[in-house]
C-alpha cells in the first residue's frame, strides 16, 4: 500500500459512515458503507482476497474520501444515493426501470381519480408506484364500478356551478357520474365516496363492504330488489378483488417483505408491500454481482433502494435472515405461522422469476447460460476448475454375458455424441463390475494421453464407492490422480461420493447440477445398454450359423455381410449361396437347412 494511502487509512475515524475509492484518473470506482470506517477500509488492504475483481479494485485505489454520518441507516441511504449518482464501476447497480404508474387523487373541488406516471407536487395525493399497470387498471375499474365519479376536467368552482356554466354529459346519463357539474351531487357526498376509495386503494375493504351491505339490506327491506341486486353485484366485485389480494392473516398491516435467491453471478430479489393483510405492491428484479457480494449485502442494498423507489414508510420489514438497516426500521425474521408463510411466498416469487430469466437467457444468450451453469456446477461439486468437459462411465452386463462399457462426453453441459465411446471388456472374466471399470478407465485415458488429446475436468462414475475406487486405481497408474476431478453417483438416493470420503454429498433434488449429472448417467446407461443389446443380438445370430458343420468364422462373416441375417441365409437358394461362399461351402449350408 502506498504511503499516502496508508496515512489516509490510519487517520480514518471509528465511526459509521460512507467511504469512496478513487483511481488515478480521480474517478470514483467504489462506494461502501461501514459501521466502523477505519476497521472496514483497513480490511481491504490487510486481507488476502480470493476474488480477482476485488484484488484488481484494491490495486486501482489511489485516494480515499469518507463522510461520517450519525447512524447505520443514514450510511445505508447515503451509500445508495452516491451509487445512483456516480454509478461506480465496482458497485452493484440496481436496474432503474421505466417510470411506474401511480393512482392520483387530484387536489381540486370534486377530485378526479386517475392513473399517471408523473408525480406533480401540487398537493394532490399519490398512491404507488405500482409495478404493473394491469393492477392499476383493475383497481380503477373496480372503483368505477363501485363509485360514480366525474371524469371531466372542468373547474367545478361553486360560483361556476351556480351560474349554470356546465351541462351534464353522456357519463351522467349512463350512470357513471352523479352530475356534480350541474349541482346534482353535493361536495360532501362526493368526498364521502373519495374517502371510501382512499381506503380501498390502501387495502382496507372492511368499511366499504359494511356500507354496501347496509344499503343492500335497506333496499331489500323496502322491496326494491332490482336496486338491491345492483348493490349485491358491487359487493361481489369488491369481495372478489379482496380475495385475489388477501393473505391468510389480515392483521399483518403496513409491512414490507423482502427475500433473495442467488447463484454465482446474480441475485434475484422480491419485494411485497402488505397493507391490511393484502399485497398491494409486488416487485422482483435481477441484481448482477460485481465483487462476490453475499446475499446479506445484496438484500440490504435492494431493501434501501426499493423503499426509496416506492416511497415506503413502513417501520417493519420481514426478511428470511437478519440484515442491518439501522435502529429506525424493525427487522423481523419470522420462524412460523402466517408471517413465515408470506416470506416463503416472496422467496417463491424470486425463484419463479429466476427460472423465467434462465429460460430467456438460454434462448437469447446461450454463452451466459453456459457460464452460469458451469460456475454453479463448480460450486456445488466443490471443483477447482469449471467442468466444461465431463466424461461418464457405465458398465453393462446382463446375466454376465457380453460385458461392455460406455463412455459418454458432455461439453458445456450438453452431450457431445461424436465423442461417445463403446468398450468391449477384454481382460475380465465373468461379471465383475469393479475390474471392468478399472479396465475401461485405464484404456480411455491411456489412449487420450498417447494421442495428446484434451483431458476432461471431471469424471463421473456410475456407481458407489466400489466403482469409484476401481477407477481411481487406473488414474493412479496413469499418474492422473489429482489432475482430474472424479466422483461416483450411487443410483439409490443419488448420493455423490468423493475419493477418500466415506460421507456422500446430497445435492438439492431440484438443482441444475444434479440434473446434469443425472442426464450424464442416464445417457451413459442408454448408450451402454444399446451396445450390449446389439452385441447379444449379433452373438445369437453367429451362434446359430456356427451350428453348421465345417463352416468357419470368415464364412459366417461373409454370409452376414451379404444376407444381413441368419433368417435370410436359411431361406437363400443354392445359387445365391454359391455366389457368396463358393460351390462346396454353399452345398454344406444348403443341405444343413434343407434336410429331408
Amino acid at each position: 500500500m502506498p504511503t499516502s494511502l496508508e496515512l489516509q487509512v490510519k487517520t480514518l475515524p471509528n465511526s459509521p459512515g460512507v467511504y469512496q475509492y478513487f483511481d488515478k484518473e480521480d474517478t470514483i470506482i467504489y462506494v461502501g458503507k461501514a459501521k466502523n470506517l477505519k476497521k472496514r477500509v483497513s480490511s481491504y488492504f490487510t486481507k488476502k482476497h480470493d476474488n480477482g475483481k476485488t484484488r484488481v479494485l484494491v490495486k486501482k485505489i489511489v485516494r480515499i474520501e469518507h463522510i461520517v454520518v450519525n447512524s447505520e441507516t443514514d450510511a445505508l441511504l447515503l451509500e445508495n444515493n452516491l451509487i445512483k449518482k456516480y454509478q461506480p464501476r465496482y458497485n452493484v447497480l440496481l436496474k432503474d426501470d421505466k417510470s411506474y404508474p401511480w393512482i392520483c387523487i387530484k387536489k381540486e373541488r370534486f377530485p378526479r381519480i386517475f392513473s399517471t406516471r408523473r408525480v406533480v407536487k401540487d398537493g394532490s395525493e399519490y398512491f404507488g408506484p405500482y409495478t404493473n399497470v394491469r393492477t392499476v387498471n383493475s383497481l380503477l375499474e373496480l372503483i368505477k364500478d363501485l363509485y360514480p365519479l366525474r371524469t371531466c376536467n372542468y373547474d367545478l368552482h361553486e360560483t361556476k356551478i351556480q351560474a349554470d356554466k356546465y351541462k351534464v354529459c353522456l357519463e351522467y346519463h349512463i350512470g357513471n357520474c352523479k352530475g356534480a357539474c350541474e349541482g346534482k351531487q353535493t361536495e360532501e357526498n362526493y368526498l364521502e365516496d373519495v374517502r371510501a376509495i382512499r381506503n380501498i386503494i390502501k387495502g382496507n375493504f372492511k368499511e366499504s363492504l359494511a356500507h354496501f351491505h347496509q344499503i343492500m339490506y335497506d333496499l331489500a327491506s323496502d322491496l326494491r330488489f332490482e336496486e338491491a341486486q345492483k348493490i349485491k353485484e358491487k359487493v361481489a366485485s369488491l369481495e372478489n378483488y379482496q380475495a385475489k389480494s388477501t393473505i391468510v392473516n389480515p392483521s399483518i398491516n403496513n409491512v414490507d417483505v423482502f427475500s433473495i435467491i442467488s447463484d454465482e453471478t446474480h441475485g434475484y430479489a422480491n419485494f411485497f408491500k402488505i397493507m391490511n393483510g393484502a399485497i398491494v405492491q409486488s416487485y422482483t428484479t435481477e441484481i448482477k454481482k460485481k465483487l462476490e457480494e453475499t446475499d446479506k449485502v445484496l438484500l440490504e442494498l435492494f431493501i434501501i433502494e426499493t423503499r426509496q423507489r416506492f416511497n415506503s414508510l413502513s417501520r417493519e420489514v420481514y426478511v428470511p435472515f437478519a440484515v442491518d438497516l439501522g435502529k429506525e426500521i424493525k427487522v423481523t425474521v419470522p420462524k412460523l405461522g402466517d408471517k413465515k408463510r408470506i416470506v416463503e411466498l416472496s422467496e417463491r416469487n424470486a425463484k419463479y422469476y429466476r427460472q423465467e430469466q434462465f429460460k430467456q437467457i438460454k434462448i437469447v444468450d446461450p454463452e451466459r447460460h453456459v457460464n452460469r451453469l458451469m460456475l454453479q456446477m463448480k460450486k456445488d461439486l466443490r471443483l477447482k476448475e469449471l467442468p466444461k468437459h465431463i466424461e461418464c462411465f457405465d458398465n453393462s452386463n446382463i446375466q454376465g454375458t457380453n460385458p461392455v462399457a460406455a463412455c459418454v462426453v458432455f461439453k458445456d453441459g450438453k452431450p457431445s455424441k461424436k465423442d461417445y465411446r463403446h468398450f468391449n471388456i477384454k481382460t475380465v472374466e465373468g461379471p465383475d463390475d469393479f475390474a471392468s471399470m478399472e479396465e475401461v478407465v485405464y484404456r480411455r485415458y491411456k489412449r487420450l494421453l498417447e494421442e495428446e488429446k484434451p483431458l476432461p475436468q471431471l469424471i463421473v462414475i456410475d456407481g458407489g464407492k466400489g466403482q469409484l475406487s476401481s477407477a481411481l486405481k487406473s488414474l493412479d497408474v496413469l499418474g492422473l490422480r489429482g489432475k482430474i476431478a472424479i466422483i461416483g453417483i450411487a443410483k439409490r438416493l443419488e448420493e455423490i461420493y468423493y475419493p477418500g470420503d466415506s460421507i456422500p454429498l446430497y445435492l438439492d433434488k431440484k438443482s441444475e447440477t444434479l440434473k446434469v449429472i443425472q442426464y450424464l448417467r442416464n445417457e451413459a446407461h442408454r448408450f451402454g445398454i444399446t451396445f450390449h443389446r446389439n452385441k447379444r443380438s449379433k452373438s445369437a445370430i453367429q451362434s446359430e450359423l456356427e451350428l453348421i458343420p465345417n463352416v468357419g468364422k470368415q464364412t459366417i462373416t461373409n454370409l452376414l455381410r451379404s444376407f444381413k441375417s441368419a433368417k435370410r441365409v436359411k431361406t437363400a437358394s443354392f445359387e445365391e449361396l454359391k455366389e457368396v461362399v463358393g460351390m462346396s461351402r454353399a452345398k454344406r449350408i444348403y443341405e444343413h437347412y434343407h434336410k429331408e
